[in-house]
């Protein structure tokens, strides 16, 4: 105790003495619970008393304990300190161990020392005077060890070793953070992976944290592949954005001459930034560290080319304290809101917080999985065959200028693709020698060099026919043999630069479709593609990362940069519709009654729309504009015919949803030249007929054209109170860029319409709150990564691309071409798609029973596939229940290594019954039949739990009657025979003894009674004459 404490103290004791007042003073409490620690309590009474020491323990549930630790007498006089040795409980000291006993999470624990009178037992009012302090309860992983001196029992030491007590570890603390552990291929767009970091558990740990924010001591490592220098003044390599949306330490960018930008920022907002002296190499994997000491920022690079190793660092003081707190704001690698990503790709990211890597630069090596991908192997082998075929191609173009086609070494195209390929007999010069699976290619560019003689033939010209090509064998084949004969050229198609050729072999190697399955180099071609931006590469890599599909590990963070992208894309293809996009429509092949309604240009549903639309009929005129306009039911786009269908609608037959859609093809100038006041006359006669849309578009055109932002927000606030999602969508953009009349701008009123468009069905409302929810809204918004990534999904699967493959499908299964059918809906199928999922899983199922067609697939792979696939399907939001009862089906018989899981199986099925689907009800009937007994929980599921200890009979009855009860009429008959059976063996087992008795006693009395009416037949029959 000091010599100002012991004033103080001997002050209170002047002034005790002088008044006479009761008095109790904690003079040396701890600050944290302590055993046996020596705890010294002033006193005093004016009358006979009780002094008593409490802890007051409260728990993370809400309840408080007081726990009397000690009590004696108080006698009146003056004030005495007494020293109490402090006695607390175990379990709130120590780490439970078998002896310690096990607590629940204490929030806070409080000493509280009083004088009480009225004896020893009475209640609060009794209390003269009190004092108090708190104590700080440590975490359980941060309490001591308990040292019993005492031989533990052998059953406690037992009780130690179970798993209870075994179980209990410090949390594992990420010192060494892996923001990226995969390969992320980046377009050069604004897309790239958002991370955010949150503070460590441990008390210590974060203490080190806290206090080296302005004396930052830690390391970052990334590994990155550039194929071009950024095309702006620089891009975005890594990077930390605070909550007011600046650049924060670090931010390491990319300029336009390969140069490193690396910029720190310290108090009050002042920041520095240096260049680095030395470039970023192309085209090769370089790892580059960027080291914190203080104000020592050392930056270093390793670059790793075949065999060599290139390295360089360099150091930079900065002459202002350096703060670095990682738990504010979120981190970017690559693209973002602010700046574009770079061209290339990026491998694993590692930051050491809180320390510095130990690793050297001479032991740098590259990381598996960049080994796995191997992406210079294919580069270095896409050189060779690039170069090979620009040297036929100028020989070729040498030769078609000098000679006529006659004279040339040239097969024509169609030889070969018709012909199957009949060979050339022509002497051809030495450098026209070729390897043999390339010898397609370079017939291809020999046809293409003469065919355009005037302009030089490029090798993406090449790339294009040779896909051409293989999609043309493919429609040729019937077996999946054919897909190894075109995998060769697929390949050489996509080192030409031909992206879809690139996905579509990423596809087979993915599934295994007629090739051997090679998953490390499926993510290589599909990371190929995608990096040139294809979408439907860029859906694929979503999936994979989404699900964690192929060994890869689940990232959401990652797999929405993916989505974000293609769902960008989509609102973007949706205002510009090309021959190239068709509408994405769910078509699933076990519906006949939609397969039905596919048409084209020529068949008889599409003519009897023209004539009904002829006819005056509004609804078919606008169903051939539709259809038209975007390609959906099987019909080709054609814009231009489309606007027709419109026009004519809204000009001849006033219908108000022709209107609005010819106002905005005028408005936008799609399939004819714009004309903005004709687009509004015609907008606000749909609006004059209650059509809501059109509100919306003219709020648009007066927003947009005339600036009148009071009457723009009217409109869409009338459209939005009649659940109008464009409206909702674009008062968003309102509040978020401040151009509502007289408010400031709203981030967070922005947010809100932007959910509301979403919830509503709208894409661009969907990439509006997942780009929100990725990086969250400070005080408002808590980040959602999970969920972003669905929305982005969900929009990205409208894009018009992957339309276009579902047509294709759908197109060929039509005209029973199951092979392409089956690639092409698996090419969607690896994205993710539900319906595409399923179609897979059903070709692969008709493939087994069919009679119809050629069974075009091998029984075990056709197996694996319903496996595989059906297996997928059910994991969607809202599978068909058809997939549910075929998953249900496989668990059920169990296939080849497979064994049976009846209790999956009842969960199909349970499923399946509660969405009211009578095989559902069927197939619980069948599997309780064959023995296998319902668990309760299926059962409560159903309703029926009273049933589970009844007759078996009982409960076949509840559910097959429940089957034949259904709305659907076709489960009627099944269903009731089923019921018929189980009442038909229910009364065999009832009166079997009844029927075995009289059955012996018919077997027994059946001679005699022959004999015996055999002699009345016999008698003479008397005449009535």
């Amino acid at each position: 105790m000091d010599f100002q404490t012991l004033q103080i103290h001997l002050f209170c004791l002047s002034m005790q003495i002088v008044w006479g007042l009761d008095q109790v003073t904690l003079l040396n409490p701890p600050e944290e619970p302590l055993s046996d620690h020596h705890l010294k309590i002033l006193y005093s009474c004016d009358e006979p008393a009780t002094v008593q020491l409490d802890c007051i323990v409260s728990f993370d549930t809400g309840i408080i304990s007081t726990l009397l630790l000690r009590r004696w007498s108080c006698v009146p006089g003056d004030p005495k300190i007494r020293t109490v040795q402090l006695k607390l409980p175990d379990w709130l000291v120590y780490q439970a161990d078998g002896i310690v006993p096990d607590s629940q999470w204490v929030l806070s624990c409080i000493l509280l020392a009083s004088v009480r009178y009225s004896g020893f037992d009475d209640i609060d009012r009794s209390v003269a005077v009190q004092d108090v302090a708190t104590l700080q309860p440590k975490p359980f992983y941060n309490r001591p060890v308990k040292q019993h001196k005492l031989c533990i029992a052998w059953s406690t030491e037992m009780l130690q070793l179970t798993q209870r007590f075994s179980k209990k570890q410090c949390p594992l603390e990420q010192e060494t953070v892996h923001l990226l552990s995969s390969v992320y291929a980046s377009t050069g767009e604004s897309f790239g992976i958002t991370k955010t970091l949150d503070p460590y558990s441990s008390g210590f740990l974060e203490y080190l944290r806290i206090k080296a924010i302005s004396f930052p001591w830690c390391m970052f490592s990334i590994w990155i592949f550039v194929t071009r220098h950024c095309q702006g003044k620089m891009c975005g390599v890594f990077y930390h954005i605070d909550s007011h949306n600046n650049y924060v330490t670090p931010t390491l960018l990319l300029t336009n001459s390969g140069q490193l930008h690396i910029q720190m920022n310290g108090e009050s907002e002042e920041s520095s930034a240096f260049l680095s002296p030395f470039r970023v190499p192309l085209n090769e994997w370089c790892q580059i560290n960027v080291m914190l000491q203080g104000r020592m920022v050392t930056v270093s690079m390793v670059c790793m080319d075949k065999e060599q190793r290139t390295v360089h660092s360099m150091k930079h003081k900065l002459r202002h304290i350096v703060m670095l707190d990682d738990t504010e704001g979120y981190f970017v690698i690559g693209g973002g809101k602010y700046i574009r990503g770079v061209e290339g790709y990026y491998g694993p990211l590692v930051y050491y917080r809180n320390r510095i890597s130990p690793q050297s630069m001479s032991e740098v090596v590259i990381p598996d999985v960049i080994m796995t991908v191997n992406l210079t192997g294919w580069l270095q082998t896409c050189q060779a065959f690039r170069l090979e075929m620009n040297v036929k191609i100028n020989g070729y173009s040498l030769k078609a200028n000098q000679r006529t086609e006659s004279e040339i070494c040239f097969d024509v195209f169609h030889e070969w693709t018709v012909k199957d390929r009949l060979q050339s007999k022509s002497q051809c010069e030495q450098w026209e020698a070729t390897v043999p699976r390339r010898r397609q290619a370079a017939k291809l560019a020999r046809f293409l060099a003469f065919k355009h003689r005037e302009r030089r033939v490029n090798l993406a010209a090449v790339g294009r026919a040779l896909y051409s090509l293989s999609c043309h064998k493919l429609s040729r084949g019937r077996r999946t043999e054919m897909v190894s004969k075109i995998l060769p050229l697929l390949l050489q198609a996509g080192c030409l630069a031909d992206n879809r050729a690139l996905h579509m072999s990423s596809v087979l190697y993915s599934s295994g479709l007629g090739v051997k399955k090679q998953p490390s180099k499926a993510w290589l071609l599909a990371l190929l593609a995608a990096q040139k931006d294809d979408r439907l590469a860029l859906l694929h890599l979503g999936h994979l990362h989404h699900q964690g599909v192929h060994g890869l590990s689940t990232d959401h963070d990652l797999a929405y940069a993916y989505y974000a992208n293609i769902a960008k894309q989509t609102t973007l293809d949706r205002l510009n519709p090309t021959p190239e996009q068709t509408f994405v429509e769910a078509v699933y092949l076990n519906n006949d009654e939609v397969l039905n309604l596919q048409t084209d240009e020529d068949h008889h549903i599409f003519q009897w729309l023209k004539l009904q639309a002829s006819r005056g009929a509004a609804e078919a005129e606008h169903a051939l504009a539709r259809m038209l306009f975007w390609g959906q039911q099987g019909v080709s786009p054609n814009i231009q015919v489309a606007v027709r269908h419109y026009e004519r609608g809204a000009v001849k037959w006033e219908d108000p949803r022709s209107m609005y859609d010819y106002g905005i093809v005028l408005l936008q100038g799609q399939g004819l030249e714009k004309d903005i006041p004709k687009a509004i006359s015609f907008l606000k006669k749909a609006m004059e007929q209650g059509f809501v849309p059109a509100i919306n578009a003219l709020a648009w055109y007066y927003e947009q054209i005339e600036q009148d932002y009071e009457k723009a927000v009217q409109l869409w606030e009338q459209a939005d109170l009649l659940k109008c999602p464009d409206a909702a969508v674009n008062l968003g953009v309102i509040y978020s860029q401040g151009l509502y009349p007289g408010k400031a701008a709203d981030q967070f009123m922005a947010y809100q319409y932007y959910l509301k468009s979403a919830e509503r069905g709208h894409i661009r409302g969907a990439v509006q709150i997942a780009d929100i929810w990725t990086t969250g809204m400070p005080g408002y918004v808590n980040r959602r990564p999970s969920d972003a990534v669905l929305w982005a999904k969900w929009a990205a699967e409208h894009n018009g691309y992957l339309g276009s493959i579902l047509r294709k499908a759908l197109d060929s299964y039509l005209k029973s071409d199951m092979l392409s059918s089956l690639l092409y809906y698996m090419m969607a199928a690896e994205s993710g798609y539900a319906a595409a999922q399923f179609n897979v899983a059903y070709l692969c199922e008709q493939n087994t029973v069919s009679y119809l067609y050629i069974r075009f697939l091998d029984p075990a792979f056709a197996s694996n596939c319903m496996w595989r696939y059906y297996n997928l399907t059910i994991q969607s939001q809202n599978p068909d229940t058809y997939a549910l009862i075929r998953m249900g089906d496989l668990l059920f018989e169990g296939q080849s290594y497979r064994q049976k899981d009846m209790s999956s199986a009842a969960e199909m099925y349970l499923v399946a019954a509660l969405r009211n689907e009578p095989q559902g009800w069927y197939n619980l009937g069948l599997i309780a039949e064959d023995g296998y007994r319902l668990p309760l929980s299926v059962l409560i599921e159903l309703g029926l739990s009273e049933l589970y200890l009844a007759d078996r009979s009982l409960l076949l009855s509840a559910l097959y009657k429940r089957c034949r009860d259904s709305e659907n009429a076709d489960s009627y008959l099944p269903c009731s025979l089923a019921l018929f059976n189980v009442y038909l063996q229910s009364f065999k087992k009832d009166y079997s003894t009844a029927i075995m008795v009289s059955t012996a006693f018919a077997v027994v009395a059946a001679p005699p009674i022959f004999f015996i009416i055999l002699g009345v037949l016999r008698r003479p029959i008397l005449s009535l004459n």
